[in-house]
C-alpha cells in the first residue's frame, strides 16, 4: 500500500476501455494506480460501439494489415478470457453487382481467416442463397455472397469487467470524478481532481500520468500545461436499434452506395443493431446523439438489401459515440486509421505524461501492454491469459451454463441464461444463497432483481439508473419506461 505522502505509481485519466485495461494490466504487476472518471465507466465511446471484437474485415482495404493481424489475434485471446460476453458471429456478406468483384472478396477472406492465427472459429466460405438458413432475410434477387467469423461483445461490460478486475488487484476506481489539470513538480505529477457529487477537490500525486480521455484527450493535454499539439480527429458513429428484422443468428455485413459497409446484428433476443455511421464531428463530444440524416441513411442501406424495409419509424433506441482518431491527414473520416498511437511526453522516467490516439476494443488489451513499456514498466505480461472477472468456466460457456441451470432449477431459463451472460461464473455470487425466485427479491423491471442491483452497486460501481439500466445491462430496451423513476428512489441509487 502506498502511504498517503507517498505518490502513486500511475494516475489515469479516463473510465473508457483504454484506461480500464490499463489499470487492470498495471495492478496486475503490482504497482499503486488511480483512475478517474468525470462519469461513469463506459460512459462515452466505449459504450457506443458496433459491439465487435473483430479484425476489421475492410481495413484490408486501407493496408492496414498491422492492425488486422494483431486485432485478429486479439479476437482468439478476448474469446477465451471472457467466453461470458463474447460470443462467436457468423457473419453474412452479400454480394450484389455494383459491389467490389467477387473475386477480390474472396481472397480478402482468405488472407482474413490466416492473418491472425484463427484456431476457434469457422472459415469463411462462399455462398448460395435460397431465402433461407444464411439468406433469411435478404431480398429474393440476391443469390450469392459469403460468409465469414467475427465476434459480438457486450461492450460496456467488458470495461466494468477490467474495472473490477483491476480494484481486485488493488486499484482505485474513482468514478464520477473530474480531472481539472496537473502540473509537474519536481519528479512527480500533481494532478488536481474534484468529486462531481460532493464538489469536494483534491490534489492527487503520482509518478505518471496517462491521458486515455477519448474524445476529451485534447483537452487533458491542455489542462497539463503542455505544448504538443493533439493530433485528434473527432469522428462520430450512431447506430440504431429497430425489431428485428429476421430469423437467426446471423448477422449481414451491407455495402452502401458510397462503399462503406454497414452492419445489421442480432441484438438482445428481440432486435436487431444496425450501425455505423462516420461522420465528422468539432462539437462537444458530451451530449452527441444521432441525427435525422444519419438515421435515414442506415435505413436506406438496409433496405436496399433486406426484403423487410425499415424507416424512422422503427427505431426503438439509438445511440451515438464520438471516436478520437489519430489524424493521419485522410480526407475521408471512413478512411482515418482505427490503429492506435501512443505519445509520451517527458524524458527518461521523470514524470511522463503518456496520451493515447484511436484504438478500437478489440486491441485494447494490447494497447495496454504496450503503454506500459512505452512508460518503462516492468514486470511479467499476464493479461493474455488471466480470465476476466466471471470467465474462469471449465469446458466452456454452455456447458457452464448447464451446469448452473442444473443447480437453480427455480431460475427461468430466459432469466439463468442473461445472468449466466452477464457475470458467467460470479453469478453465483449475485445470487447468494437464493433457493427461490422470492430470495431475489422485487423484479425492478425487465428482470432485474433486487439482488442483482444490489451486486452492481456493491461491486462493479453502478451509481445511477442509467449506469445499471444501459452500461451494466440493455435491461432498458425491456424494462418499462417507469423502470428508472423506480431505480432512482431505491437506497442503493442514493
Amino acid at each position: 500500500m502506498t502511504s498517503p505522502d507517498q505518490p502513486i505509481d500511475l494516475l489515469i485519466v479516463g473510465g473508457g476501455i483504454n484506461g480500464c485495461g490499463i489499470a487492470r494490466d498495471a495492478a496486475g504487476r503490482g504497482l499503486s494506480v488511480t483512475l478517474v472518471e468525470q462519469d461513469d465507466l463506459a460512459s462515452h465511446t466505449s459504450s457506443a460501439s458496433t459491439k465487435l471484437i473483430h479484425g476489421g474485415l475492410r481495413y484490408l482495404e486501407y493496408r492496414e494489415f498491422r492492425l488486422v493481424r494483431e486485432a485478429l489475434a486479439e479476437r482468439e485471446r478476448l474469446l477465451a478470457i471472457a467466453p461470458h460476453i463474447i460470443w462467436p458471429l457468423r457473419f453474412v456478406l452479400p454480394h450484389g453487382g455494383d459491389m467490389r468483384p467477387a473475386w477480390l472478396l474472396r481472397l480478402g477472406l482468405l488472407i482474413y481467416d490466416n492473418l491472425g492465427g484463427r484456431r476457434q472459429l469457422p472459415a469463411s466460405k462462399a455462398l448460395r442463397f435460397d431465402g433461407t438458413g444464411l439468406g433469411a432475410g435478404l431480398k429474393p434477387a440476391i443469390k450469392r455472397g459469403f460468409a465469414y467469423s467475427d465476434c459480438w461483445v457486450e461492450d460496456s461490460r467488458l470495461v466494468a469487467l477490467n474495472a473490477v478486475d483491476a480494484a481486485e488487484h488493488g486499484a482505485s476506481i474513482r468514478t464520477r470524478t473530474r480531472f481539472l489539470g496537473a502540473q509537474r513538480t519536481g519528479s512527480v505529477w500533481e494532478a488536481d481532481i474534484i468529486d462531481s457529487s460532493s464538489g469536494a477537490r483534491e490534489t492527487i500525486r503520482a509518478r505518471r500520468l496517462v491521458n486515455a480521455a477519448g474524445p476529451w484527450v485534447g483537452d487533458v493535454i491542455a489542462g497539463t500545461r503542455r505544448n504538443t499539439p493533439a493530433k485528434v480527429r473527432l469522428v462520430k458513429g450512431s447506430h440504431i436499434v429497430v425489431p428485428r428484422l429476421y430469423e437467426g443468428d446471423h448477422a449481414y455485413l451491407l455495402q452502401n452506395d458510397d462503399r462503406r459497409v454497414v452492419f445489421t446484428i442480432p441484438y438482445e433476443q428481440e432486435f436487431t443493431l444496425i450501425g455505423t455511421t462516420d461522420v465528422a464531428w468539432t462539437g462537444d463530444a458530451s451530449g452527441v446523439a444521432i441525427d435525422p440524416e444519419e438515421t435515414r441513411y442506415l435505413c436506406a442501406c438496409v433496405t436496399s438489401w433486406l426484403a423487410r424495409p425499415v424507416t424512422p419509424a422503427d427505431v426503438v433506441w439509438s445511440f451515438a459515440g464520438v471516436r478520437s482518431l489519430y489524424d493521419d491527414g485522410a480526407e475521408d473520416a471512413s478512411a482515418v486509421t482505427r490503429d492506435y498511437v501512443l505519445e509520451r511526453d517527458g524524458e527518461g522516467d521523470v514524470a511522463p505524461l503518456l496520451s493515447i490516439f484511436g484504438g478500437k476494443i478489440t486491441t485494447y488489451r494490447r494497447l495496454a501492454e504496450h503503454a506500459l513499456e512505452k512508460l518503462g514498466i516492468g514486470g511479467t505480461s499476464w493479461t493474455a491469459a488471466a480470465p476476466l472477472p466471471g470467465g474462469d468456466m471449465q469446458g466452456g460457456f454452455e456447458p457452464w451454463l448447464t451446469q448452473f441451470q442444473a443447480r437453480h432449477a427455480w431460475l427461468p431459463a430466459k432469466l439463468a441464461r442473461r445472468l449466466a451472460c452477464a457475470y458467467g461464473t460470479r453469478a453465483e455470487r449475485v445470487l447468494g444463497g437464493a433457493t427461490c425466485l422470492r430470495d431475489l427479491g422485487e423484479d425492478l423491471g425487465g428482470g432485474l432483481t433486487e439482488a442483482e442491483l444490489a451486486y452492481l452497486v456493491a461491486h462493479e460501481f453502478a451509481r445511477s439508473p442509467q449506469d445499471v439500466l444501459w452500461r451494466r445491462s440493455k435491461l432498458g430496451l425491456h424494462a418499462p419506461r417507469a423502470a428508472a423513476d423506480l431505480l432512482a428512489r431505491r437506497r442503493e441509487m442514493a
